[in-house]
């Protein structure tokens, strides 16, 4: 049986499109500095030049989830949606007066969920609560945050790297974080910590989580496996770098450290989910969904009399009567 797109879209009166236009232009009005902000650091800032794509898979994951708007109709909760758009305002003042801008872009969210409620109501805030949250990773993160992660990434990313390479017979060395080759040096920079993957796989992850139907606690494996597979990504780029270097490739070694690292890494990070996939599957069962047993009428069987039952035996057995 097929559904048609008029069995799950739900019937919205007049008075709830011109409510959500009216709400939508007051929401863009008000955040247009921030969503310039975030704008710019997406433009300038290499680690989170996925944001752009962050709005658009949120709109795929409504339309995943579009099923269960089947039958609901809008009940607008004035109270839940004041509560989430007060906390909104608050953190838009607290960014504001210690000059946090991530308070100011965290205030979103918030203010999202509040619209929802404000508009249609809890029912329509769980159907929409996947696609607010996977906002958060198209944010910036705080600036003590972003120094703190590329630190370590940046150490493990340089032992990592040296590791391989003296494992592939490649005479090499760690100093600091500067991977001396035989006849060069090989830097890992800020910029070469890894951080943009680890963000990117884990977008990628949390993605994938929300869409298979796995249970609860697959779904948290894939998503914290984005970090092993940020770090082997990030390790498999600077020791293909280093092999191509050491086999005096120096123009092949600059595109594939600089080029082709982000375009190459993507591919191969959701070929690790999908074998990760593959390998629950593999181990677990997923439990197919009880059907409601047939309910079957039969008259009742009444038991024959006594005298009956004596008539009969006396017809298959005359000689013992």
């Amino acid at each position: 049986m097929t559904v048609k797109l008029q069995d799950w879209r739900p019937q919205l009166p007049l008075w709830w499109a011109t409510s959500l236009i009216v709400l939508g232009v007051c929401f863009f009005c008000s955040y247009w500095t921030t969503f310039a902000a975030i704008a710019h650091e997406w433009r300038t800032n290499s680690v989170y030049s996925h944001g752009y794509l962050v709005p658009l898979f949120a709109l795929v994951l409504l339309g995943f989830r579009r099923q269960k708007l089947h039958g609901l109709t809008p009940a607008p909760n004035w109270v839940a949606g004041c509560v989430f758009l007060l906390v909104g305002a608050g953190l838009r003042l607290a960014g504001a007066y210690y000059y946090v801008p991530w308070f100011d872009f965290m205030s979103i969210l918030p203010c999202l969920a509040g619209s929802c409620l404000l508009l249609a109501g809890v029912p329509y805030l769980a159907w929409s609560w996947p696609a607010i949250a996977f906002l958060t990773f198209m944010l910036p993160l705080p600036h003590r945050l972003e120094t703190g992660l590329r630190q370590p990434l940046q150490r493990l990313a340089t032992q990592g790297s040296t590791y391989v390479l003296q494992t592939l017979g490649c005479p090499a060395f760690a100093e600091g974080n500067i991977i001396v080759l035989r006849d060069r040096s090989l830097g890992v920079a800020e910029a070469c910590s890894g951080l943009s993957m680890l963000l990117v796989f884990f977008a990628l992850a949390t993605a994938v989580a929300l869409i298979v139907r796995r249970p609860w606690w697959e779904k948290g494996l894939i998503v914290l496996s984005a970090v092993p597979i940020a770090v082997i990504a990030n390790v498999g780029r600077i020791s293909a770098t280093g092999l191509l270097y050491q086999m005096g490739r120096s123009q092949e070694a600059e595109l594939v450290f600089h080029d082709l690292a982000g375009w190459l890494m993507m591919p191969a990070g959701l070929a690790m989910i999908s074998v990760e996939l593959k390998v629950f599957e593999r181990l677990t069962v997923m439990p197919e969904p009880r059907q409601p047993l047939p309910i079957v009428l039969t008259r009742p069987v009444r038991p024959p009399a006594y005298g009956s039952r004596t008539k009969a035996r006396k017809r298959r057995h005359p000689q013992r009567g």
